[in-house]
C-alpha cells in the first residue's frame, strides 16, 4: 500500500485566486494544470483519479500537491533555475576596460571589439561589446571637449553664475559676444522628384560663396531680448562701435556685461572704462564660453535662420538674420539658468569604470 496523497486544505483567499486562474485567458497552460490539481486535490480526488483526468503521470500530481502543501501558492510558480554558468567575469571586464586606455595596434586609430578581443586571445568579441554596452561606451563616437585650466576658475565662474542667479537691483545684465565670418552661401534648393514618383526636398552640394559678414550680439539676462549689430570684422574699434551703441541703449542705468576673453575684449579698453563708469565687464574663464548665455542664442540663430538656408549676397544673409531677431524678440524670454554650481571640468579616461 502506498503512502497516502498529501492533504490539501485551500482557503477562501486561496481557491478564488487558483479559479481566477482557470478564467483568466492570459494565465500560462502550467499554471491552469496545477490550479485544476490543486482544486481537485482539495475536494478529495485521488492522485490517480486526477493524472488520468488531467493526462498527466501520478508523480506530476503528488509533485504540485507537495509544493501546495509546504508553499502555499508560491510553490506553484517555477523555481528559478541557475542557467549556464557564467564564460567571462569582471576581471576579464575589468582587463577590457584597462585595455581601451592603452594605443590601438599600429595601423589603427581606434579600438573596436575584433581587435580588442585579438588583443586579449581569452575573450570573444561579443563579450567586449556587451561590456562596452553594459558602460555606455561607444568606440566609433568621438567627442571633443575643451578644459579650462584658468588658475582663477573658480572666482571667476561664481561671479558669472551669481549674477545670473542674483542680478544687481536696477542694473542691466547682458551677455554679448560676436559670431564672426558668416558666410553668404547660395545654395541650389527645390525638390527632387524620382521614377517612382517620390518626391524629396533638399539642396545640391554645389554652392557659390558671396562673401561673410560678422555679428556682434548682446542678451539681456532679465528679459531674453537680443539687440545686434553687423560689421565686416570683428577688431577692437567694432567691438567697442558696438559697446558704444549698447550704452547709448541703456541711458543712465549700470550695465554689467559677460564676455569672453577674446583679445578685443581684454583691458586694453581700460581708457574706454573709464569713460564710462556704469560698465562693469565680467570675463568668462579661459576655454568656458559655456557659462555666456549668448552662446545659446547662436545656436538658436543657427538652427533657425542659417542652417540650409541660400543668400544671394552679404545683405541678402544680414536682412535674414535681422528679420529673425525682430521675430525671435516679440516672444522672447530670459533663459533660465538653473545651474547654481559649475565644476571646473577634468580629464578622464575609460579607468574610473574599474572600481
Amino acid at each position: 500500500m502506498g503512502r497516502p496523497a498529501t492533504r490539501i486544505d485551500l482557503t477562501t483567499e486561496d481557491r478564488q485566486t487558483l479559479e481566477q486562474w482557470l478564467r483568466a485567458s492570459t494565465t500560462q497552460q502550467r499554471l491552469v494544470l496545477r490550479a485544476n490539481i490543486i482544486l481537485d486535490s482539495a475536494s478529495g480526488v485521488s492522485t490517480e483519479e486526477i493524472a488520468r483526468a488531467r493526462r498527466t503521470r501520478p508523480a506530476t500530481v503528488s509533485k504540485w500537491r507537495k509544493r501546495f502543501s509546504q508553499l502555499g501558492l508560491v510553490g506553484l510558480q517555477d523555481e528559478t533555475r541557475p542557467g549556464k554558468p557564467a564564460q567571462y567575469g569582471k576581471d576579464d571586464a575589468r582587463r577590457i576596460l584597462a585595455l581601451l586606455d592603452q594605443s590601438p595596434p599600429p595601423g589603427y586609430a581606434q579600438w573596436n571589439g575584433k581587435l580588442v578581443a585579438e588583443k586579449l586571445k581569452d575573450v570573444s568579441k561579443d563579450f567586449v561589446w556587451q561590456v562596452l554596452r553594459t558602460h555606455g561606451i561607444q568606440l566609433q563616437r568621438r567627442r571633443s571637449w575643451c578644459i579650462s585650466t584658468d588658475p582663477q576658475f573658480a572666482p571667476k565662474a561664481a561671479d558669472i553664475v551669481g549674477i545670473y542667479l542674483n542680478p544687481p537691483i536696477n542694473a542691466v545684465v547682458l551677455c554679448v559676444d560676436e559670431k564672426p565670418s558668416i558666410q553668404a552661401l547660395e545654395r541650389a534648393q527645390g525638390y527632387l522628384r524620382f521614377a517612382d514618383g517620390r518626391a524629396i526636398t533638399g539642396m545640391s552640394h554645389e554652392y557659390k560663396r558671396h562673401g561673410t559678414s560678422t555679428l556682434f550680439a548682446a542678451l539681456n539676462v532679465l528679459s531674453g531680448h537680443v539687440s545686434a549689430e553687423h560689421y565686416r570684422r570683428r577688431r577692437r574699434v567694432e567691438f567697442l562701435d558696438f559697446m558704444n551703441q549698447v550704452v547709448h541703449t541703456y541711458p543712465n542705468q549700470e550695465i554689467h556685461v559677460v564676455l569672453d576673453n577674446l583679445n578685443t575684449h581684454k583691458p586694453k579698453h581700460d581708457a574706454w572704462l573709464a569713460r564710462n563708469k556704469q560698465v562693469h565687464f565680467h570675463f568668462t574663464p579661459t576655454h568656458a564660453s559655456w557659462l555666456n548665455q549668448i552662446e545659446c542664442w547662436f545656436s538658436i540663430m543657427t538652427r533657425n535662420a542659417l542652417r540650409n538656408a541660400s543668400f544671394h549676397s552679404v545683405p541678402d544673409l544680414r536682412t535674414a538674420i535681422d528679420n529673425f531677431i525682430k521675430s525671435y524678440n516679440r516672444n522672447a524670454e530670459p533663459f533660465e539658468w538653473r545651474k547654481s554650481y559649475v565644476e571646473q571640468k577634468k580629464f578622464t579616461n575609460y579607468a574610473h569604470l574599474l572600481n
